[in-house]
């Protein structure tokens, strides 16, 4: 067998029950990887140590037969999920040093699952951004840069805010990782890295111990490279927990059951409205060529409409950031992370807040500030609730003549760090395709399927009916069969 870090999840399971390694020499395999991925950026908190202990522990566990469906499996963890006595920090300079108490409870349903904890990778800050240069701990270059590591003639970023999950994805530096999705910040990053993220409906993950960046569309999902691998790892992520009030009560599929590869008689809905102007005519081929893939499989395409699209984006940069600026009220200096003293109560807050949050945060603060002001709230976050709504009813409208919808994932290839920061609209705008998304709180994947004349990958985001996403998984594996997506990055570990 060749290298460890380079099969897939669903292999690793299944040479893991073999016996032809075990779940420490699969954890020292990708701890190399990590230490090789070190130039990238990817990892703000590395566990090798707790990665060791959580491996032997498994295999101990599995030579008594108990083995659980991720047992003995290496996964990277974003440093926004809280992970008991390891530094969680958001990517922020205010959480530096905090190590919470208690643990997410996604990260512990993995952990019952047998999964392994490789260390705690890099993210925008409080998962504000497209591209993971928000980040107090620096900019996580994708593996897809070209040139040699740490000497690269363009550094390509991986899209955000789940940046270091993909770029370590990607690179083979973990066999999954954990992502958060506000308004993209799954598929974005797996769409420009070429792997698979899925954002599942609101509520099927819990949020209790993840950092909240806007309470009403943050959820968690996988990524990994391939759709199998995503649904084993959705599986043990999913659950109902009383801790988290919009956490929905209902039983957990066999999600990796359900890519049964038939999709005869599927209708998917072709959006009218996702045809934006300027985008490349490569991103357009692309998604009718995915068209031509799900119908040569037996599905049926239907034109549909979702015209409140345009006003998405307007709406979420409204609701995120007036969400945002209540949940991060709460970082004081007074209860935990930094602390910047000063000559009274009212300085303290200012001095910590204005040292601690970086310029991305401290602009969706102003901005969340302003809209849920007195005499602002109703003509705009009521207003963008309003619309939030209308998006809602267009989706439910086009379900009625579709089972899944099928859309680009970004309106470009990935891009050179430096080359959009200084337009803040222009990164906002990577969000395009994927933020109706969060607003009506469906469950969304990226699938990899092709390379744009740049070289770099090109994804297709699949959209499915809430809570089912047994039909988009289904419909992503044949998509990725049809694709056959197999370009490599630059770098892989």
């Amino acid at each position: 067998m060749g290298a460890l870090n380079r099969l897939t999840m669903a292999e690793a399971i299944d040479g893991l029950a073999r016996k032809e390694f075990t779940a420490v020499e699969l954890t020292e395999a990708h701890i190399k990887a990590t230490e090789a991925l070190r130039p990238f950026n990817a990892y703000i908190t590395e566990t090798p140590e707790v990665a060791l202990a959580m491996a032997k522990a498994s295999d101990e566990r599995r030579a008594k037969g108990g083995a659980g469906p991720m047992e003995g499996i290496p996964i990277a963890v974003k440093d926004l999920f809280c992970t008991k006595d390891v530094q969680t920090t958001a990517a922020s300079h205010i959480l530096g040093g905090f190590k919470p108490p208690y643990e997410s409870t996604v990260t512990s349903n993995l952990w019952r699952d047998g999964a392994v904890m490789l260390g705690k990778v890099n993210l925008d800050e409080f998962a504000m951004g497209s591209a993971n240069i928000t980040s107090h701990h620096g900019d996580v270059v994708s593996p897809w840069s070209p040139g040699e590591p740490g000497n690269w003639s363009r550094r390509i970023v991986p899209g955000g805010s789940s940046g270091g999950s993909a770029a370590t994805v990607a690179a083979r530096a973990a066999l999954g990782a954990t992502g958060t999705d506000t308004g993209g910040s799954i598929r974005q990053p797996a769409g420009f890295t070429g792997i698979v993220g899925v954002k599942p409906t609101y509520g099927r993950c819990s949020r209790w111990g993840i950092v909240a960046f806007a309470s009403s569309l943050d959820q968690a999902g996988p990524m990994a490279r391939t759709v199998k691998d995503t649904a084993i790892m959705l599986r043990s992520m999913c659950g109902f927990d009383p801790k988290d009030s919009t956490s929905v009560d209902m039983p957990v599929p066999d999600f990796a059951a359900a890519l049964t590869g038939d999709i005869r008689g599927l209708r998917v809905g072709i959006p009218k409205e996702y045809r934006v102007d300027g985008m490349p005519a490569e991103i357009e081929a692309l998604w009718q060529k995915g068209v031509e893939w799900l119908k040569a499989a037996g599905a049926v395409p239907v034109d549909i409409s979702l015209p409140h699209t345009k006003y998405a984006l307007p709406a979420y940069y409204i609701v995120a950031p007036a969400e945002a600026s209540s949940n991060l009220a709460r970082y004081d200096g007074v209860r935990f992370g930094l602390r910047v003293e000063g000559g009274n109560l009212k300085e303290l807050y200012e001095n910590t807040r204005g040292a601690g949050f970086g310029k991305e945060v401290r602009r969706r603060i102003l901005i969340g500030t302003y809209v849920l002001s007195a005499g602002y709230y109703d003509a705009y976050y009521l207003q963008a609730q309003k619309v939030r709504t209308r998006i809602k009813w267009d989706f439910d409208q086009a379900f009625q003549l579709c089972d899944v919808i099928l859309t680009p994932t970004a309106p470009s290839t990935a891009f050179g760090i430096g080359e959009k920061m200084d337009d803040p609209i222009q990164m906002y705008l990577n969000d395009v395709f994927t933020v109706p998304v969060n607003l009506a709180g469906l469950p969304g994947m990226s699938v990899p399927a092709g390379v744009g004349a740049d070289g770099l990958p090109l994804g297709l985001q699949l959209i499915g009916r809430p809570f089912d996403e047994e039909t988009m998984l289904k419909v992503g594996a044949v998509l990725e069969q049809a694709a056959g997506f197999k370009t490599e990055p630059p770098f892989v570990a």
